[in-house]
């Protein structure tokens, strides 16, 4: 696997090695021993699986309290992943990246504890897969206005219309006025 520092040095984007004949294709999506030699010393102790559809934005999330680092990837169709540092100590804190994962690039980021997460679907669907390094927490759950004009993400909408989301993101703070680590 390729490991590749981003803007942010601490999101890695991953590149897999397919292997493949008329057959199909195999590839390692995750390697304990590689990923704490190139990215970080930690433990997966969740997976989770979202299907979604084109035009939906999900995020930015994150966990106040037990907070997750997300080794995220595309099974299904194509998102743009995106993540925001919100460690009030950093030189990146209120910048983000992104990238494009899909089932065709295959592939795969790590955004560490202290990011805010979010996709947003291009293709007409896509299943999106994660391994967190903490459980999920309804209580400490936090989120970022998606559009906060502090960040200026460059979301790619389609047609520039506006993304479908969540109550609970439609009514998210700006990073300003958001609990942030």
């Amino acid at each position: 696997m390729k490991y590749t520092p981003l803007e942010i040095p601490d999101i890695i984007l991953i590149e897999p090695e397919p292997f493949g004949d008329h057959r199909g294709f195999f590839m390692e999506t995750f390697r304990e021993d590689e990923f704490n030699a190139n990215v970080t010393n930690t433990y997966f102790v969740q997976d989770n699986h979202s299907k979604s559809t084109q035009g939906i934005l999900r995020g930015l999330h994150y966990q106040i309290k037990q907070p997750q680092g997300k080794l995220v990837r595309v099974i299904s169709g194509e998102v743009f992943d995106c993540a925001v540092d919100i460690r009030k100590n950093s030189q990146y804190f209120g910048k983000w990246v992104g990238a494009i994962l899909s089932s065709e690039n295959k592939k795969i980021l790590w955004v560490p504890p202290g990011f805010a997460h979010g996709f947003y679907v291009i293709s007409p669907e896509a299943e999106f897969v994660y391994k967190c390094t903490d459980y999920y927490a309804p209580e400490y759950e936090k989120s970022i206005l998606w559009n906060d004009s502090s960040l200026n993400i460059s979301w790619p909408l389609i047609k520039n219309t506006s993304p479908i989301l969540s109550k609970k993101d439609e009514i998210a703070p700006c990073l300003k006025n958001a609990e942030v680590f």
